[in-house]
C-alpha cells in the first residue's frame, strides 16, 4: 500500500534540462532561461525562478498541464515506443514477454478491426448482467467486476496487515463512482461541480445511445441517482487519511452484521479466497452498511443499468472510435479541460506499460539507466539518512523515549533505487493479437490474481509498487521503504553532472520528502516493522499537532483559482513531507560540503542554487478544470504552492535571499513551521 508519493495524481510537468556543455557543467542544473528577474525572489520565488517559462509555455493540446513531471514522462514514452517497435519487427516465440508486448500494442493499434467489431467484445459481459434474476446474484457479479477492475460499489486490495506486517490481508473499500469525488455529486453550492454533474448525465446518455439503449436518457438519470446515493455514504478524502479509523478487522462469519443478507461467502468464493482467510479488513464499515441499504432500496433493473454502464466505460478506450471519442470528450475535455486526444501510438505505449510494466522496465533500464546514476543516488540517500539521524536528537517536539523509537525506525528504512532486484513473471498472462478488449480484461485479471496469490504466503520485500520507468517516488509504511524509480533520476530532479547544491535542492528534497513520510501524521503511526502502533507519547502528539495545525491553516489560505482553496487537511501529509524533506536536504547539503564554503557560480551562492534547484522542479501550468480535480481529490498541493508554501518556512531561505518584513514571502518567526 503506497502511502506517500512525491508526484501528484494529476500529472505535473517540466521541461527536461538541456544537455550541459563542458564549460557550463556546474551550471547544468540551473535553467536560467526560465527565470524572471522582474519578479523579486523575496515576493514570489516560484515566479522568480519559473516566470519566463510560465509566460512562454503553452500547455500541449493533449495535456491537462505542463511542468517538471509530465515532460519527463513524455520523454520516457518514445524510449518505450522504440523498445516496442523493435519487438514488433522481430519474430517472437509464442508465450514470451516479447510476443505479448508486441501483440498487445498491435491489437490496440489495429483500429480497422476495432471499429469493425463495434460493441461485440462487450456482449458477453452485458449478458452476465442481463442474466441476473435476483439481487442475491450481485455478489457473484461483484467478484468478477473486482477481478477485472471494472467500477463497482466496493473493491478489494491486498496488502500487509497493518497490525501484523508479516502477513498479507484482503482489504475491502469504497468505490463505484463515475465522477472524481463525492463532492461532484453532493455540492449544490458549487456551480462548476453542478455543471460537471449535468454534463456527466449527458455523457452517460450519449454512451448508452451509442450502445443501442432505447431508454438512454432515463437510464442516465437513474445511474446518477444511484451513484449519488453511494456518494452520500462514502467517507471524505480527509477521513480516508486516518489509518487507525480504516483498520477494522472483521471475521468472515461476522460480515453479515455490517451488511445483513449480503452474500459474502459467494463473493469470497468467486474471488478464490474462501477457506484461505478467516478475516478481512473493512476500511469503511459505515460505507458498507450504507451500500447494503442502497442495494436493498434500489431495483434490480437500476443495478443492471449501473453495472452495464461501468462495463462500458471501463472498456471505452479499447472500443470503436465513436465510443473512444465520447469517452475522451467527457473524461478529458469536460472534466480536465484537455482539448485534444493524445496520439494513438502514445496511448498504445501506455497500455503496454500498464499491462507489462516490469518487463518493459527491464529493457528500459538496460538502455537508459547508467550504473553511475544509481551509485550517486545511493550516496545522496545515505547522506539524507545521516541528516535525519542527526536531526532526530535535536527535535523540540519529541521526547527522549520517542526519539529512541524514531532512531530505531530510521535504522530499518529500506531504500530501493532504480529498479527491482527481481522482475515480475508474466508467464500467466495471455495476450491475443486482434482482441483489444480481451487483452485489457486479461491484463487486469492477471494483476488481480497476482495480488490474490499473495494471501497465505510470506511477504515479498523485493516487490516494487512502481515500475522503473515511472517518474515518481514513494514511501510504503508497511514495508518502511523508500523507492526511487530510474526515470525520476533525470534533470531537473537529478543530474549526475550538475552542481551538488542543485541536486540536493531537487532530488535531495525528493529523498527527504519520502523519508519524512515515515514521520508524518500518517506514517508516524507505523513502527519500524511496518505495524500500526502508537510509539509516541501523549505530549509528542500534542506538540506535533500544534505545529501541523499551523501548516493546515497556512495551506488552506492558498487559492490557486478563484473560489477554490487548497484543502489543508487533505494535503497535510504531503505538505509535512515537502517542508521536512527540504529542511533535511538543506542539512544534508551542508554536511556534504565537509565544512568548506560552497563556491559562488554565476553570481549565485550555494544556498541560492539549492533553493532554485528546489523551485524549478515544481514549475507547473495547469488547466482550470484539471486544477479543480486536483484540489478535490489529490493529497498534493499544486506545484506553485509546493514551492512558495514550503520556502516560507525555511530559515535558510530567509538568509540566502535576505528576506525582511514587508516582503511577500515573509512570515514572522512565530508564523513559521519548523518540523525538522
Amino acid at each position: 500500500m503506497i502511502a506517500g508519493t512525491v508526484g501528484s495524481n494529476i500529472a505535473f510537468a517540466a521541461e527536461p534540462a538541456k544537455a550541459a556543455s563542458a564549460s557550463t557543467v556546474l551550471l547544468s542544473g540551473i535553467e536560467a532561461g526560465h527565470s524572471d528577474s522582474s519578479v523579486r525572489a523575496q515576493d514570489d520565488f516560484f515566479r522568480h525562478v519559473n516566470g519566463s517559462w510560465l509566460k512562454k509555455t503553452e500547455i500541449p493540446a493533449d495535456k491537462a498541464s505542463a511542468g517538471a513531471f509530465i515532460d519527463l514522462r513524455e520523454a520516457t514514452i518514445p524510449h518505450l515506443h522504440a523498445i516496442i517497435e523493435g519487438l514488433s519487427k522481430t519474430k517472437n516465440k509464442t508465450g514470451t514477454d516479447a510476443q505479448k508486448i508486441a501483440d498487445l500494442y498491435a491489437s490496440f493499434m489495429d483500429t480497422a478491426h476495432i471499429d469493425a467489431m463495434g460493441l461485440k467484445p462487450l456482449q458477453g459481459e452485458f449478458a452476465k448482467v442481463d442474466g441476473m434474476t435476483d439481487k442475491k446474484q450481485i455478489s457473484t457479479l461483484m467478484a468478477w467486476l473486482n477481478r477485472t477492475s471494472i467500477g463497482a460499489p466496493y473493491d478489494f486490495q491486498i496488502h500487509q496487515d497493518n497490525k501484523d506486517s508479516t502477513k498479507y490481508v484482503l482489504d475491502v473499500s469504497q468505490s463505484g463512482l463515475g465522477l472524481p469525488d463525492r463532492d461532484y455529486y453532493l455540492k449544490d453550492d458549487d456551480a462548476k461541480l453542478k455543471d460537471f454533474r449535468a454534463k456527466y448525465v449527458k455523457h452517460i446518455e450519449k454512451m448508452l445511445t451509442l450502445a443501442g439503449d432505447k431508454e438512454a436518457a432515463k437510464h442516465a438519470t437513474d445511474i446518477l441517482a444511484l451513484e449519488t446515493e453511494l456518494a452520500k455514504v462514502q467517507w471524505t478524502k480527509v477521513e480516508l487519511r486516518d489509518p487507525v479509523k480504516a483498520y477494522n478487522k472483521v471475521e468472515i462469519s461476522k460480515l453479515d452484521t455490517l451488511t445483513p443478507g449480503y452474500d459474502w461467502n459467494t463473493y469470497l468464493s468467486e474471488l478464490g479466497v474462501k477457506g484461505k482467510i478467516d478475516y478481512i479488513i473493512v476500511s469503511q464499515p459505515s460505507y458498507l452498511t450504507g451500500f447494503n441499504k442502497v442495494l436493498q432500496e434500489t431495483s434490480l433493473d437500476s443495478w443492471k443499468t449501473y453495472f452495464k454502464w461501468h462495463i462500458l466505460r471501463s472498456a471505452a478506450g479499447q472500443l470503436s472510435k465513436d465510443f473512444a471519442d465520447e469517452n475522451f470528450a467527457f473524461n478529458s475535455t469536460t472534466l480536465r479541460g484537455v482539448p485534444e486526444q493524445e496520439a494513438r501510438w502514445k496511448r498504445g505505449v501506455r497500455l503496454a506499460d500498464s499491462g507489462m510494466g516490469e518487463s518493459l522496465g527491464k529493457m528500459y533500464v538496460a538502455r537508459h539507466f547508467p550504473a553511475a546514476s544509481k551509485a550517486k543516488m545511493e550516496k545522496l540517500v545515505s547522506n539524507l539518512l545521516v541528516a535525519y539521524k542527526q536531526s532526530i536528537d535535536t527535535l523540540d517536539w519529541m521526547s527522549p523515549a520517542t526519539k529512541k523509537e524514531a532512531q530505531a525506525k530510521l535504522a530499518t528504512f529500506m531504500p530501493k533505487i532504480g529498479y527491482p532486484n527481481k522482475w515480475r513473471d508474466y508467464s500467466g498472462l495471455t495476450v491475443t493479437k486482434g482482441d483489444a478488449v480481451g487483452n485489457l480484461r486479461n491484463i487486469r485479471s492477471f494483476a488481480a490474481q497476482f495480488e490474490l496469490n499473495k494471501l497465505g504466503k510470506p511477504v515479498d520485500r523485493d516487490e516494487w509498487g512502481m515500475t522503473p520507468q515511472t517518474v515518481n517516488a514513494y514511501y510504503n509504511p508497511e514495508m518502511n521503504e523508500i523507492v526511487f524509480p530510474a526515470a525520476i533520476l533525470q534533470p531537473p530532479f537529478f543530474n549526475a553532472k550538475a552542481d551538488d547544491a542543485v541536486n540536493y535542492g531537487a532530488i535531495g528534497a525528493v529523498i527527504g520528502h519520502e523519508i519524512s513520510h515515515g514521520f508524518d501524521d500518517q506514517g508516524a503511526q507505523y513502527d519500524g516493522l511496518g505495524n500500526l502502533r502508537d510509539w509516541w507519547t501523549k505530549e509528542d502528539h500534542e506538540k506535533f499537532a500544534a505545529k501541523t495545525a499551523i501548516l493546515v491553516k497556512q495551506y488552506s489560505a492558498f487559492s490557486p483559482i478563484p473560489g477554490y482553496n487548497v484543502n489543508g487537511e487533505l494535503t497535510l501529509g504531503e505538505n509535512i513531507a515537502d517542508n521536512s524533506g527540504l529542511a533535511i536536504a538543506y542539512k544534508a547539503y551542508k554536511l556534504s560540503l565537509g565544512g568548506k564554503p560552497a563556491p559562488v557560480i554565476g553570481g549565485l551562492t550555494g544556498d541560492q542554487r539549492f533553493f532554485m534547484g528546489f523551485a524549478q522542479v515544481w514549475r507547473t501550468k495547469m488547466r482550470e478544470a484539471s486544477m479543480i480535480v486536483q484540489l478535490k481529490t489529490d493529497p498534493h498541493s499544486p506545484g506553485e504552492i509546493r514551492a512558495n508554501g514550503t520556502l516560507r518556512n525555511m530559515p535558510g531561505f530567509y538568509d540566502a535571499y535576505k528576506l525582511k518584513e514587508g516582503d511577500k514571502m515573509f512570515l514572522t518567526p512565530a508564523e513559521r513551521v519548523s518540523i525538522w
